[in-house]
């Protein structure tokens, strides 16, 4: 195993976004660590890549990180690796009302949203802020930038997430660090989200949307914000247009209404 060599952490790799990314990644020759609760479809992803990219060395972690202890356990696992880049996917979504959400499904939607990405977020930046080249991409929705109707809880975890890693790059380029925060949005998308959102088994995204993209191309949006300077890249879920942006919201940096540093 070449643990020498450089590595890129995907979690949520088993389907959807997650799983499009790690093909895409392998295809500019990186060894990756992919990270989801589901091993076959970890296996059947490392085959793939393997078939096409048989010098990469593609690492399996079949873990569930809603839980803390499994978050803190696996980036434990992982300090042997030298790790260029962070990709916090993992994530899922519900539609209800805040009246008849499911609590259960609410509580593990924020531990994996919010508490799963907050723990990895911050480990890797201890560990990596002055290394060059590292980035952490955190992946947002548009809905962290627009509430949806019945889609509220949901929306507020990914507003946390935009706000988080827009702040957290703002304090970075303040610190001079080499480290780069990023953050992806993107709008409706064909993967397994609506099935799991609307807890169904068969879900048609050609009925439920105007306009969706598919992960394939989520991926390379990633890749494109990957490439760039830039700290956001969002879809308009009304023009649903791709753009790349410095941060969107308002950062109070040169507040004079800040507690003052010591």
């Amino acid at each position: 195993m070449d643990r020498q060599g450089r590595y890129t952490v995907i979690t949520g790799a088993s389907s959807g976004i997650g799983y499009a990314t790690a093909k895409a990644f392998a295809k500019r020759k990186k060894n990756i660590i992919l990270v989801a609760r589901r091993d076959s479809n970890l296996n059947e992803l490392k085959r793939e890549i393997l078939q096409e990219n048989p010098d990469l060395d593609i690492v399996i972690k079949a873990v569930d990180i809603s839980v803390s202890q499994n978050a803190h356990q696996l980036y434990r696992e992982l300090n042997p690796y030298q790790i260029e880049t962070w990709i916090n996917n993992a994530g899922f979504g519900s539609y209800d009302s805040v009246y008849d959400q499911d609590l259960e499904k609410t509580e593990t939607m924020l531990r994996l949203n919010v508490e799963a990405l907050t723990i990895f977020s911050s480990l890797y930046v201890r560990d990596y802020r002055d290394v060059d080249g590292t980035q952490l991409i955190n992946v947002s929705s548009a809905g962290g930038y627009t509430i949806v109707p019945m889609a509220v809880t949901y929306c507020a975890t990914k507003f946390f997430v935009s706000a988080f890693t827009e702040g957290l790059a703002h304090e970075l380029k303040a610190a001079n660090a080499k480290l780069q925060a990023k953050v992806l949005a993107p709008a409706a998308t064909k993967t397994e989200f609506g099935k799991v959102a609307n807890n169904t088994s068969e879900y048609d995204y050609d009925k439920n949307f105007r306009a969706y993209h598919t992960g394939d191309e989520m991926a390379n949006f990633l890749l494109q914000l990957y490439d760039s300077n830039m700290t956001v890249g969002r879809v308009d879920r009304e023009a649903f247009e791709y753009k790349l942006s410095e941060p969107l919201f308002d950062y109070a940096g040169n507040s004079k209404n800040n507690q003052k540093s010591n």
